[in-house]
């Protein structure tokens, strides 16, 4: 599914649900695929823009993170708990969420293309999962402020299997192991020196967010 399709069958999805709640079963449904790019993509992404859509992060987190050990082992097609296919959005959630996606694809589509094939072998995807995983974990933690920057990793990684976009997928990961250096930091300074020092992380943490 190219970029630009993928902004269309939001935009489509919203303007055929006008005033109802959306499920996650309508979401996939409606983008034609359950490729795990595009589940990523959606997964992340309540987490990665700024639209106001709290108590997504730990559920959401764990499927992203159920969805890489998919990956990891080999599946070609993602499969979802129906208790998570039957969690909804309300319209107005789905509209900012979904209009915010549809703004960060515009602005990226004459960027991301194929390239790099390489990240989509065996190999590549084990890498691949292996930092879904991590950035899930992140997203999951109870540290405040601690979601965003995350869930924008996974949402980007999700963008490049979509448009099988190595390079876009190999930034995405240098980008997620440097937030695993400074959150690593963060709970380090925490352990050792205490709440003291809580203030001045969570300014550390916003900054990178």
């Amino acid at each position: 599914m190219k970029v630009e399709g993928l902004a269309a069958d939001l935009r489509a999805l919203l303007e055929s649900n006008v005033g109802q709640n959306i499920s996650l079963d309508t979401v996939i449904q409606s983008l034609g695929t359950r490729g795990f790019g595009v589940l990523l993509f959606l997964l992340s992404l309540p987490s990665a823009l700024p639209v106001p859509a709290p108590g997504y992060s730990t559920p959401f987190g764990i499927l992203i993170a159920w969805l890489a050990i998919q990956m990891m082992i080999g599946r070609q097609t993602p499969v979802l708990p129906q208790w998570a296919l039957k969690r909804s959005f309300s319209y107005e959630t789905a509209t900012k969420m979904f209009g915010a996606g549809i703004k960060f694809l515009g602005k990226t589509e004459s960027l991301v293309r194929p390239r790099i094939s390489w990240i989509g072998s065996k190999v590549g995807k084990v890498l691949v999962s292996v930092l879904i995983i991590v950035m899930a974990g992140l997203m999951i933690l109870p540290i405040p402020l601690t979601n965003t920057f995350p869930a924008m990793v996974i949402f980007m990684i999700g963008i490049g299997l979509t448009q099988r976009d190595g390079l876009v997928i190999i930034l995405s990961a240098i980008a997620g192991w440097f937030a695993v250096a400074v959150y690593a930091a963060a709970i380090y300074a925490v352990y050792y020196l205490g709440t003291t020092s809580f203030d001045e992380i969570k300014e550390m943490i916003k900054f990178w967010n």
